[in-house]
């Protein structure tokens, strides 16, 4: 009812009315057009209450490959995903959606949290190399048969997707997919001899698309960076890579004290190094502050189209330097509108957890 109300050429209500029910009761489901699926996935974007870079919605890249019914043919589209989205270094929002859940018929499961991540890889000795939030991901993946990389911090994993109840099918993601930036800072020398990198692409792939009653569990989709993303919780968050007090004692910061604000200074810095090092790169990037006040126009738009904005606080407010923003100064409602892209605890859990018990 939403796409005819919002797409008056749509054509008459009372008679897609009659089809969905149709088919509904020979089938227990029904399909959406091409027309209805584009729409649904930039609503779902639109109604998205922790993003903050809404505005632009319209512009979601919608790619229909609800035919794919393998897992080898999953993984290639979500790797043609990782090249269509970033065109000569221009990161453009995409998503691919494949086939939805039907009655008896289950869809592809992506069990990744996003298309690239980085290994964790736990060591005999109790540490861990790589990204600690994907410990035990990368422990699974070890137990289903894949052998690693090369044991650096920056390793890809691999992608895993099933389709029904069994195990995944492991896929390596081609070196040519993966767009990295390294990491270098306009001042510091020595923070080029830190070797830090980051993918350009946060493709989100643990999400369920829902459309009308209808759940896609396999719709990776992306847009671009926000620098703090990276900066000051990827680098930073101490359960992450712990950056902060390596780069504090680079910089000859005094970490033997909080009222030294070392933490903050280091913070800094580090951001500072990811937007200038994307800069460089020429690859698309954007900064708390601009993406503020997109965030606030956006709001206005909605709002003046009669729409409510649903925002969470929590997310909307960058992680650094947040009451210096705009976004930080107001609340928002914060509800939980349809479509949508909404987290499902599932087989893919329970299976995650049988995987971790095995010896």
């Amino acid at each position: 009812m939403m796409f005819h109300a919002e797409n008056p050429a749509a054509g008459p209500l009372k008679s897609r009315l009659r089809e969905v029910r149709a088919e509904i009761a020979r089938t227990g489901t029904y399909t959406h057009t091409p027309g209805e699926l584009a729409f649904g996935a930039r609503v779902a974007w639109r109604n998205s209450s922790k993003c903050i870079g809404r505005l632009y919605w319209r512009s979601l890249r919608v790619r229909d490959r609800r035919h794919v019914d393998t897992p080898e043919g999953v993984a290639v589209e979500c790797v043609n995903h990782l090249r269509d989205a970033a065109p000569g270094r221009r990161i453009r929002p995409t998503i691919t959606v494949f086939a939805p859940d039907r009655p008896g018929v289950p869809g592809p499961r992506i069990w990744n949290e996003q298309l690239i991540r980085y290994a964790g890889y736990e060591m005999d000795d109790g540490s861990l190399v790589g990204d600690p939030r994907y410990g035990r991901f990368t422990t699974m993946l070890r137990k289903l048969g894949w052998p690693g990389g090369p044991g650096t911090p920056f390793d890809v994993l691999p992608l895993a997707v099933s389709i029904g109840g069994g195990s995944p099918l492991l896929s390596t993601i081609p070196g040519d997919a993966v767009l990295e930036v390294p990491l270098t800072h306009p001042v510091y020398p020595w923070f080029e001899r830190l070797g830090l990198r980051w993918h350009a692409v946060p493709a989100i792939s643990n999400m369920c698309l829902e459309i009308g009653g209808i759940c896609y569990r396999a719709a990776p989709f992306n847009g671009w960076y926000m620098g703090t993303e990276i900066g000051a919780r990827n680098l930073a968050d101490a359960d992450r890579y712990d950056l902060l007090p390596t780069v504090a004692r680079a910089m000859g910061l005094d970490t033997g004290t909080d009222r030294s604000l070392w933490r903050d200074y280091a913070l800094v810095e580090l951001n500072i190094a990811v937007l200038h090092s994307f800069e460089r790169a020429g690859v698309t990037m954007t900064d708390h502050h601009t993406e503020s006040r997109r965030f606030l126009t956006h709001l206005d738009r909605e709002e003046r189209a009669g729409r409510l904005c649903p925002a969470d606080w929590s997310w909307i407010v960058p992680p650094i330097s947040a009451s210096a923003t705009p976004v930080f100064h107001r609340y928002y409602d914060d509800r939980q509108l349809s479509p949508n892209f909404v987290h499902h605890r599932d087989s893919v859990d329970r299976g995650l957890g049988r995987c971790i018990a095995l010896s």
